[in-house]
């Protein structure tokens, strides 16, 4: 079993690494044995204080791009191809969210959204295809593992406001199922979709705190590195070698009950 879960000789590249959900993920794929993770995000101060504090883990690199842009997608694709001959697992984590009043709701809060956490996506995963079918096997493909969330599932009542990211996440979790069909058998997709988990995008529903936002959730807390890591690892270890075209909710049992 302990084969089963690991990832000892597997390269992953993790967007949205710089912060949050991305470090949980990065973590966990650095302690179950990966041989190496790269992490895009915009901000390159960031990403270093991360490459700084996971190094002691295993091999990290941080790669700067904004992938809500086709040029920083690119960006991120060559350094990638310039450094691997194949890469065995992708998270698209990257997102962006914005919020405003329905009547003032601008435009650019739907565009940036959108370029970031779809139309990123599909670039990305489309540009890492080669690198990702060399590293796939019969009886281990590789993995593109996508963020949705669970307000793509449904309107949230706490942020009601954030109609484009709601809107993207629904289109994340279709795209996951569109994508798993084009690229099987060498590539599995699925998507995780996270509830409250401690984040700087979540940073003001978490404002009356931890426990007592968690107090609310049928397993009585918001999630924590560990159950992200977990999720993440199984997703890309041959432990998920038959489980593609899934969307699954990390949440607590929140989306039980709405």
């Amino acid at each position: 079993m302990t084969g089963l879960f690991a990832l000892d000789g597997k390269v992953a590249v993790v967007t949205g690494g710089g912060r949050g959900i991305g470090v949980m993920i990065a973590r966990g794929l650095l302690q179950a044995g990966a041989a190496k993770v790269y992490l895009a995000a915009r901000k390159e101060a960031e990403l270093e204080a991360v490459v700084a504090e996971l190094s002691t883990l295993g091999a990290v690199e941080g790669i700067p791009a904004d992938l809500g842009t086709a040029e920083g997608v690119q960006t991120l694709a060559d350094a990638v191809a310039a450094r691997e001959d194949a890469v065995h697992v992708l998270f698209n984590n990257a997102g962006a969210a914005w919020g405003a009043p329905f009547g003032e709701f601008p435009e650019s809060g739907f565009d940036k959204v959108f370029d970031v956490n779809v139309k990123g996506v599909f670039l990305l995963t489309r540009a890492l295809v080669p690198l990702l079918e060399a590293a796939a096997t019969e009886q281990d493909p590789a993995r593109v593992i996508n963020t949705g969330s669970i307000d793509g599932f449904f309107v949230p009542e706490i942020g009601r406001d954030n109609f484009s990211y709601s809107a993207s996440k629904a289109a994340v979790h279709m795209l996951t199922r569109h994508l798993s069909g084009e690229l099987a058998p060498k590539i599995l997709v699925n998507a995780i979709a996270p509830g409250l988990f401690p984040s700087r995008m979540t940073k003001v529903l978490m404002s009356a705190g931890e426990e007592a936002v968690g107090a609310a959730l049928p397993l009585k807390r918001v999630g924590q590195p560990d159950d992200m890591a977990g999720i993440a690892v199984f997703l890309a270890s041959r432990a998920s070698s038959y489980i593609t075209g899934t969307i699954i909710p990390v949440d607590g049992g929140l989306s039980t009950i709405r």
